[in-house]
């Protein structure tokens, strides 16, 4: 017997195994996104997104 009978059913269903779930994965599809239409958890996600790129700002000089 060779070698390869022993070792063919350990990887058979990597290649069938997706790595991003499909549930997870994104259409490609961009939201528009309106100030106007904006509520209050978007406006705090805006801030704390700002905060966020002015302190790697900070921190690259």
């Amino acid at each position: 017997m060779g070698r390869s009978h022993g070792h063919k059913t350990r990887d058979k269903n990597k290649a069938s195994l997706p790595q991003v779930p499909k549930n997870l994965k994104s259409d490609g599809i961009d939201v528009e996104y309106s100030q106007e239409l904006a509520d209050q958890s978007d406006l705090e996600a805006q801030a704390r997104s700002n905060a966020a790129n002015q302190r790697v700002k900070v921190k690259r000089k």
